[in-house]
């Protein structure tokens, strides 16, 4: 049977109306296998989606909207009324399945077959530790604990002693880590049951080291351990774009080397931001464009994307950040130090 199609139409905060061709599997929220396999067909019915497919590499990662929101395995759906299955390890084994389906990667392996982090190598001059912080984490809580433990994990130990390998083996002049969010912006999930608030990222307000910041506190002190140059962080998540530079300097957490974090997103969604920064590891705003209000619509032109040139003589790295229309909105030029 062919598929069914109605219009959906929005009035955004400028007044225009938003017009959105709609198919029944995306007319609610994805519950059935159909359902996650439908949200994927569905971006195929746009011709641009098809072209940009067949012309450009991807490489993906996922985050919690490929499931549901926020999600981990604890999770709970009782009092949302969109959802008639409430069984969130169902819902991630159907999300999961549709996003492998659908996404350009290998399978790892028959042990791990839906692993999503994993390195790509691009010769001499760049290698991509692409990271799950979605698969191997802990409850969403105040995530404020003193000590590292189970209900601190966010990349998991296996992760990380994966990543501390793969960096330290690298013989690539620029070593990207391509995260699916920002490490020092606070991101929020509600309220505990205590009314303290739930983070969904690591970060967890202004202080030392707490919680999940464990683990991030860990691979950057491994990094300057082992004198791993040229890291560079690249993230999206929060609908808008910025340049982040994290100091010892300026940071509570000091056993670490500066680095660079580029934000961008996003391409076709409502923009948002910006988020509150956290101090423990010393971020700096050098650039960053966003709505003047939360859930702006792409008719606002905020919609962003990121572009990495490496080349020249030094094998200099340029980031650019672009808006709607391919224009730079921010550049930085990064120059190679030691290996």
């Amino acid at each position: 049977m062919p598929t069914v199609r109605f219009k959906n139409s929005q009035t955004p905060k400028d007044g225009k109306v938003w017009h959105n061709i709609v198919t029944p599997e995306v007319s609610k929220v994805a519950e059935t296998l159909g359902e996650f396999r439908g949200r994927y067909k569905y971006n195929l019915l746009d011709e641009n989606v098809r072209r940009f497919n067949a012309e450009v590499p991807q490489i993906w990662q996922w985050d919690d909207h490929e499931v549901v929101n926020n999600w981990s395995d604890s999770k709970d759906l009782t009092g949302d009324v969109r959802y008639t299955e409430k069984n969130v390890p169902l819902l991630i084994a159907r999300g999961s399945r549709a996003f492998l389906e659908y996404a350009p990667m290998r399978y790892f392996s028959v042990e791990e077959s839906e692993r999503v982090y994993r390195h790509i190598p691009y010769g001499r001059f760049l290698d991509v530790f692409v990271l799950d912080m979605r698969s191997y984490r802990a409850a969403n809580s105040f995530n404020r604990q003193a000590a590292p433990g189970p209900d601190t994990a966010f990349l998991g130990e296996e992760q990380i002693d994966w990543l501390k390998m793969q960096l330290r083996e690298s013989k690539a002049v620029w070593k990207v880590i391509a995260a699916d969010m920002p490490i020092g912006l606070q991101v929020g999930d509600g309220l505990d049951s205590a009314g303290r608030p739930q983070w969904e990222n690591l970060a967890n307000g202004d202080g030392p080291v707490l919680g999940r910041e464990f683990e991030i506190a860990n691979i950057l002190s491994y990094i300057k351990r082992s004198r791993i140059a040229n890291v560079v962080w690249i993230t999206a998540d929060v609908h808008y774009c910025a340049a982040h530079y994290y100091s010892p300097e300026k940071a509570q957490f000091k056993d670490f080397n500066p680095f660079w974090e580029f934000v961008a997103g996003p391409l076709n969604a409502g923009s948002f931001g910006p988020n509150a920064l956290d101090n423990t590891f010393g971020p700096e705003v050098i650039f960053q464009s966003f709505p003047p209000a939360a859930n702006f619509s792409p008719f606002a032109g905020l919609q962003f994307f990121g572009q990495v040139d490496i080349g020249g003589p030094q094998a200099e790295l340029v980031m650019s950040l672009k808006d709607i229309n391919g224009t730079s909105v921010f550049t930085q030029k990064l120059q190679p130090t030691g290996r």
